[in-house]
């Protein structure tokens, strides 16, 4: 198999170790990156739901910073929200506030209904060709 080429972002080393998973993979120019939350520095969920999207946002940026990328090149999104025909309107009043402009990224929105005491998760694919190279 060949290696993985995991991107990660500063200071959250020990969040993707004791869940072992990796934050973001660099593979034939496109970065896929992990689900996002909106987590506190102690990884417990930010209670507001608004300022939960705009965490999730800043720990995706943050992702696609260290890869040397920005929200501009993701091509594909997938969302998850708990409970969608009570939170989506107040999720997607945050979102233009990241989201940049037309021509817009793919997105799935799915409903769920548990996020492990999250209400808004995040997962992107990005193009990466500019990407560094890890």
């Amino acid at each position: 198999m060949t290696q993985r080429n995991v991107i990660f972002p500063p200071g959250r080393h020990a969040l993707y170790e004791r869940n072992r998973y990796s934050p973001a993979v660099l593979s034939d120019g496109f970065l896929f990156v992990s689900g996002q939350v909106g987590s506190r520095e102690d990884g417990s969920p930010e209670p507001d739901l608004q300022a939960q999207v705009r965490l999730a946002f800043t720990h995706l940026n943050a992702i696609l910073h260290a890869a040397g990328i920005t929200f501009d090149d993701v091509v594909d999104v997938t969302v998850f929200m708990v409970d969608p025909a009570n939170t989506f309107e107040k999720i997607w009043e945050v979102v233009p506030e990241f989201w940049g402009n037309a021509p817009y990224p793919t997105i799935t929105a799915v409903g769920v209904t548990w996020l492990y005491g999250f209400d808004f998760e995040i997962k992107v694919i990005a193009k990466a060709s500019q990407a560094r190279q890890a």
